[in-house]
Formats: structure tokens, sequence, C-alpha cells
């Protein structure tokens, strides 16, 4: 994917090793970053040369970094070099010159690429006294609860892709989880924001300067997965196990039901106590509140909390929207958030509650945000079946929290096609590749994809909010290796706690489930192991997968053939695709 060629740039005043240059090439584009020791230099100019020609200059930047995007139709090589400026704009020194060449990437590499960038948002930019997640990237000592929920489940994928080490990973948790005990909270809950320096609350609005039950339940699903991720014996490990399990502990979901009414509130403040009044019910993001208050074991509520409280509002829907039947949520499924908070550790495959599948409730949610994209029925410019993606996040007017029909202003917002992986593969990476190939240029910067975009008014945000950075990593390692899902689940609790509900196993969820006509069957071959595969005569290609995510074979399927025979019993997910359209799974015991 990356070469590197040196070669002199030109007679430097000082060596050239005083202006040290590193560049990392990818398909479209190239991210230099360099050092320069002496502090005399008001700019850098950058300089490239192509086809062995002469040197330009390409740009003029105060910053350390830069990058470079290039022609989207052609894979291109050339030569490019970094010089230190005066004030007066003579040069001081001049770096190495390095040749870049262009490769395409694989489906597998694009991914890579855009988990890595976005991970730095909370590795790099996290905040520097305690680790925590900052709201956005012009937040300076503010941090989010939520967010950082997110950021630490992103320092896990971080390290399974060897973006850090282990150990780096441990320390920077320590370092959050030591800083998490003595900051403010409000019987066992943390507020929404904080100060990263003191810990002391910081108001998010007029009556909400305590605690917020909603992002402290997304810290905790990041804390819990990290306790059964770092499960080693070193004393520091030990340490990390016995600060989560204190925190999670103390967290008074109970309290929060005010005097046992059925229901969880959000908000309690020591001077405005319930005034926010604001209960949660579904469907929505918080899926995941009800889910940890039943599955605590010190503050626990009832189980008949997910009847009376989650799903004690307007929650179920059943009908059908752009062919796709939704199970339950408001109309058109809301924002694309809803699929994607939640279940970041929470994993929804292969078992249901009395309501429904979660897996296909996503997966059906995604569906009809993408073929409302797709359809385009208020004519946004851009909208289609590859540029998709419609939830919660900045957009030319501040924040709003986007959704197909009623909330629809023409905003696209990367994460919520790009966290989508696992629910619908195909139509997000088309995304991905979308968002990289056509509109790289305006929407990519060093943290990955920028927040949103609206190009029915020529409107690229410049911005990050952890809240968005954090479900592309996270989701998508979940489609890559299942990371998440398997450490989050392997909580002894939350088994427990899904007991309690009355979750049970779903192994063979239909096509019929999702609202679709199916083409073939899926039918299990108890006696001689395996399954089969019965088409109406069709060509389907399938993909098994382990438990873990890891997979086992792709490959066309032939009629009559028994899949399965030589895997060792267990669970496995199958997914089956007819031509180019997007495949059903299922979940099959061997």
């Amino acid at each position: 994917m990356l070469l590197f060629v040196f070669f002199l740039c030109g007679t430097a005043l000082v060596s050239q090793n005083d202006l040290i240059l590193s560049v990392q090439a990818f398909e479209r584009h190239a991210e230099l970053s360099w050092t320069y020791s002496g502090s005399d230099a008001a700019y850098f100019q950058i300089r490239i040369s192509k086809n062995q020609g002469a040197f330009v200059d390409l740009q003029r930047t105060t910053s350390e970094k830069y990058i470079h995007f290039t022609d989207p139709d052609t894979l291109e090589s050339y030569r490019i070099c970094v010089q230190a400026l005066n004030g007066l704009l003579e040069p001081l020194a001049f770096s190495d010159t390095v040749f870049v060449e262009e490769n395409k990437m694989s489906d597998e590499e694009l991914m890579d690429m855009v988990q890595k960038a976005s991970f730095r948002y909370f590795w790099d930019f996290g905040h520097p006294s305690c680790g925590l997640a900052r709201e956005r990237d012009s937040s300076g000592d503010l941090v989010t609860i939520g967010g950082s929920g997110f950021g630490i489940m992103a320092i896990l994928v971080g390290i399974e892709n060897n973006y850090i080490s282990r150990e780096q990973g441990l320390q920077r948790l320590l370092k959050i989880v030591s800083f998490l005990q003595f900051a403010d909270k409000f019987h066992g809950v943390f507020p929404h924001w904080m100060d990263g320096r003191t810990g002391d609350v910081i108001q998010f609005g007029q009556y909400d300067n305590g605690g917020d039950l909603v992002e402290t339940a997304l810290l905790m699903e990041g804390l819990l997965t990290a306790r059964s991720f770092f499960d080693g014996s070193s004393p520091d490990e030990q340490a990390l196990r016995k600060i989560i399990t204190k925190l999670w502990e103390a967290v008074e979901w109970d309290f929060y039901s005010k005097n046992n009414s059925g229901v969880l509130y959000w908000h309690w403040s020591p001077q405005h106590e319930w005034r926010i009044n604001h209960a949660i019910r579904g469907y929505n993001e918080a899926l995941i509140v009800y889910l940890l208050a039943i599955s605590s074991p010190t503050h626990t509520v009832p189980a008949t909390y997910w009847q009376t409280g989650w799903a004690g509002g307007n929650y179920k829907n059943g009908l059908s929207y752009y062919g796709y039947k939704l199970p339950v949520g408001p109309a058109y499924g809301g924002p694309l958030f809803f699929a994607h908070y939640s279940y970041l550790g929470f994993d929804p495959r292969g078992i249901k509650d009395q309501y429904c599948n979660y897996f296909v409730q996503n997966q059906q949610h995604t569906l009809i945000n993408w073929a409302y994209c797709a359809s385009n029925p208020l004519k946004h410019k851009s909208y289609s079946a590859e540029c998709w993606g419609i939830t919660a996040s900045d957009d030319p007017n501040g924040y709003v929290a986007h959704e197909p029909v009623s909330r629809d202003n023409g905003t696209i917002t990367p994460t919520a096609a790009l966290s989508s992986l696992p629910y619908t593969p195909e139509y997000s990476m088309n995304a991905l590749r979308y968002f990289y190939f056509e509109e790289g240029e305006k929407l990519w910067g060093p943290y990955g994809f920028y927040d949103a975009f609206n190009p029915s008014k020529n409107w690229y945000a410049d911005s990050y909010l952890a809240i968005d950075q954090g479900p592309i990593v996270g989701m998508i390692q979940n489609y890559r290796t299942g990371l998440l899902w398997r450490n989050f689940m392997l909580n002894a609790e939350i088994q427990t706690g899904l007991e309690k509900i009355g979750f049970v196993e779903d192994l063979l969820s239909s096509p019929e489930a999702a609202g679709q006509e199916p083409s073939w069957n899926l039918v299990p071959s108890f006696g001689a192991g395996g399954f089969e595969v019965q088409t109406i005569e069709k060509n389907v290609t399938i993909q098994v997968f382990d438990e873990s995510g890891r997979l086992l074979e792709s490959r066309p399927y032939q009629k009559g053939e028994l899949i399965g025979i030589h895997y060792t019993p267990g669970k496995y997910l199958v997914t089956i695709k007819e031509q180019k359209k997007l495949g059903y799974r299922w979940f099959v015991k061997i």
C-alpha cells in the first residue's frame, strides 16, 4: 500500500535531519506529519513533483500535519517534501523527499483505515489529565461520559487491531478509572459532562447539573466490556477489574426509579431533584439502561421494569416502510443511533425477548433508512443508494436528531451508515466507498470522516463528536471480529439479567420475521450434523462464522449440499445472499 524512497529535496541551510517527514499513503490520499527541531519556523511549505517533473508549491501551513488528496479517478505516484520557512518565507530546512505510490485498497484495508483514524480521536485527543473523551474537538477541558464509554471500547479495538499495545491500553484505562473514582457522582451516577481536570460536574442544561442515567449506562457498557477484555493475572489488570467493579456496583439504578415507580428516570440533581422529570421509555437508544439496571448485583430494579418502563410506552410498531417490516419503535425507525449506542456491547444476535429479535429490529431500521435515502422523496442533493445515513449530528443550523421524513433537512452523517455495518454490510461498504472516494477531499480529516455534510446547502462539517466517532470504531469491529459483543456478553451479571428479562434463543430468524419473501430456507440436519440450504431455483452464496465472528468459509452453495458436517458442535452464524441482494443471517446449532 505504501512505498518510501528518499531523495534530497534541495540544499538545506541546516541538516535535513532537523526536519523529519513521515508519510502514510492510501488509495486516494496521503497523510503527512513532520517534526522540526528548530524554534524559528513560522511556516511549513509542502512541495510536490508529479511525473518526475519539477517541484511546485502545494500548500503553506503553520501546522505540522497535512492531508493530500489526489484525483479520485486515477491512482497516482508522486514525490513530496516539506520546507521550514521563517517569517520572510526564507527556507530554513528541507525534509528528505518521500516517493508515494498509491495502490488499490481492499474492503478490509478501507475499514481499517477508517477505524484507525476514528480511534485517534480517543487516543491522541483524549483529555491529558484524565484520558476521558472530549465532547467534540473544540471542547477544551469538557469531557463527555457517554462518549467516554465509547472511547473505552475504541481502546480495546485499538489493542486488537495493533494500533497500540495491550500495555498502553491498560495504562490509559487505569488512568481513566482512577479519575472516575473521585469524580462527581450522584447516587453513583455520573453527570453528562464534567471538567477533565477536576472531575467537577459541568451543567448540561438549565436543571441538568446532576446525574445522567443514560450517559452513565453508556459508560458502564464500555467499562464492563473492558473488565472482561483485561482478564490477565498481572497486578495492573487485577486492579483495573477491581475499580471497574467498584464503579459498576456503586450505580444506584433503583434510586433513579423515583420510589419504585415502575420506570427509570433520566436525570436527578441535588438542587432540582426530579425537576426535569424525564421518564426513560423506549423505543430509543436507552435499551442498555434497563438491561444494566436489571442486571445490577447491588442496586437492581425488578425485571418487570422491562415491560412497565422500557416498553411501557408506544413501543410496538409492526408496520412496513419501503417493504421492510419494523417490529418496534417510531415510524421509519427514528435516528439511526438507536441501532448503535446500546448495541456496541450488547450482542442482539440469536436471541429475542417477548417483543422482537433486536438484530432484526436494527437491520430493518437500517434498511428503511437506506431505502428512504435511495428513494429521496424530498429531492435532496446527493441522496442515493450509496450516499445515505440519517441520524443525530451537527448540521448547518447546529445539532439535530435527524430522521427520515419528520426531521430530514438534507444532512448525511457518515456514522449512520458506517456504524450499521453489522446489519447491512453491502450497503454500508458502498457508503464508505462513496464518502471516501467521492467526498473525501471535503469530508476526510485527521480523525477520519468529519461529522456530517449537507450537499444541498454546500455545507461540510469541520468538527468531530465523540458520540459519533465511537460507534464507527466499535460497530465496524463487531462486524469484523465480534470483539466488543463477545466481551460485554461474557459478564455473568448480563447473562443473569437477560434471563430475568426473559430473553430466549432465536436460532432460526427467517426472512418472514423481517417482513421479506424468502427465496430459500435453512434446514438443520440434526442427525447427520450440519445444515442444508433449500433454494427455490436460485443460486446463493453462503458465509459461515463462528461465535467470535471469525469467518470459516465463504463460497457459492451447491444445491443439496450439506454444510458444517466437519465443524465442532456449537452455534454458528450463517449469511446467505442471492446474487447482489442483501443477505440474511441465521444462527444455527450443530
